[in-house]
């Protein structure tokens, strides 16, 4: 907690907050969660950090800090994380599948819809407004992350660095990661000043006020590293992928469909450090050239489905599930809904099953170093890394929605409209980012209407 937020009184503290009134926001986020990653985190970052301060923005950072560095999908750890930080083991469980559950249900309709019926037109037009939304949402984040963790001209150094390294260099998102926590461990040990966590935010704490979980809030006891817990938490997760797919083998055989996707998908679960982009060339190499579960089309439209509706955008995992287990009628001609849906379902175990072990077995960990400069700069030095990288995919993603066909193609003004309006709804007048995103549904609707 900063100067600024030690004269807050008592009686501005939030009140505490049950499990049964987080449950029920948890739901909330897990259809309002659009925008990939960043999007995610940023309204999270606004819920959590701004309009509830369940926690502070300390805390928040540096869980986030974290779950950059795991593989999987960073949003769904982080709300893991801040779950069981609040609420325990089942906090942590609540928090993780409820982002994940709600897309699961719409891309498993959305899918059901696309490979049985060949149209949706309706949804393209949708997506078509929400693209530039996106654009404008990872601005945001990229303004929002970058204003509070870029509070020098070392963090605006790495930043930058970042940013070159993937744009023009093309270096790997793990790569930067591991370059970026290398500077800050040697910043922090040569010079600690420019590399401690929490400083410069005394106009945060003067705008959010003390949180539930404050910078300077005792770690709960659940919360400690133990080494007792932590074999319980390999065990138990162990069992929990071992198990499932026990079964398939002997129900089925190891050359199965839904054996094999099992197996495939927790080898992608375990490759997406840098998020899901990162791992799609070896999604789409296994699912489509290696098993052929769907067509090369089959799997961009699916990417398209996954990059717009909410939860995470390795979620188009699901789709590929989907499609493989219907187009292969794991469960004969007669059940196609029920093989796609139970394919999807698989594949999205084993997806974010090691998600949820990572977070229960390093939080104890992470949380008993949120003081330590020895841990504390290099998660520092990430944070400003990212920004560098988020601004990249800002970029990327502005490239494809107002060029569509490539710099050579005809630009998408009407793109370009839909997203400066968004840019304006956000950043001038503060808009919520679930009504920026229904919004500019509507228009890319009406377009496709009067098209």
């Amino acid at each position: 907690m900063s100067k600024h937020s030690s004269n807050i009184a008592p009686s501005n503290i939030p009140k505490p907050v049950g499990i049964g009134e987080a449950f029920l926001f948890w739901l909330k986020l897990g259809f309002i969660s659009f925008g990939g990653p960043a999007g995610q985190i940023a309204i999270m970052h606004q819920e959590l950090v701004e309009r509830r301060r369940w926690i502070s923005e300390k805390r928040f950072l540096h869980a986030l800090n974290y779950c950059m560095l795991l593989p999987g999908p960073e949003a769904q750890q982080l709300a893991t994380y801040i779950g069981w930080l609040m609420h325990k083991t089942w906090g942590g469980i609540i928090a993780g599948v409820l982002f994940v559950l709600p897309s699961l249900f719409i891309l498993i309709v959305l899918s059901w819809v696309y490979i049985a019926y060949g149209d949706v037109s309706w949804v393209a037009g949708l997506f078509y407004g929400i693209k530039p939304a996106v654009t404008a949402i990872v601005l945001q984040a990229a303004h929002r992350i970058g204003s509070r963790a870029l509070k020098n001209n070392w963090l605006w150094a790495i930043a930058a660095a970042a940013f070159v390294a993937i744009f023009a260099l093309h270096v790997p998102f793990p790569y930067i990661v591991l370059s970026a926590a290398l500077i800050g461990y040697l910043g922090g040990k040569f010079k600690p000043d420019y590399f401690k966590s929490g400083d410069g935010h005394g106009k945060t704490d003067k705008n959010y006020g003390a949180a539930l979980i404050d910078d300077h809030t005792p770690t709960p006891a659940h919360g400690l590293f133990s080494w007792s817990r932590l074999l319980l938490v390999i065990v138990v997760g162990l069992l929990l992928w071992a198990v499932p797919l026990g079964l398939l083998w002997s129900s089925f055989g190891w050359d199965h469909t839904l054996t094999q996707m099992a197996w495939f998908f927790t080898t992608a679960a375990l490759l997406t450090v840098g998020g899901a982009y990162a791992v799609l060339p070896y999604v789409y190499q296994g699912a489509v050239t290696h098993y052929g579960w769907l067509t090369p089309t089959q799997m961009i439209d699916g990417l398209a489905l996954g990059e717009t509706t909410p939860g995470p955008l390795i979620m188009v995992v699901a789709f590929a599930g989907f499609v493989g287990g219907y187009v292969k009628a794991v469960f004969g001609p007669d059940m196609l809904f029920i093989a796609g849906a139970v394919a999807a379902s698989i594949v999205t175990w084993f997806t974010f099953l090691p998600s949820f072990i990572f977070i229960f077995a390093g939080a104890p960990l992470i949380e008993t170093t949120h003081n330590d400069i020895k841990f504390t700069a290099p998660l520092t030095a990430i944070t400003a890394a990212v920004v560098g990288v988020i601004v990249n995919l800002a970029l990327f993603f502005a490239y494809h929605v107002l060029w569509p066909t490539g710099f050579e193609g005809q630009f998408d003004w009407v793109s370009a409209v839909i997203a400066i309006g968004a840019g304006v709804a956000l950043f001038r007048y503060k808009t919520g980012v679930i009504k920026v995103i229904v919004a500019c549904a509507l228009l890319g609707l009406a377009k496709s209407w009067v098209s």
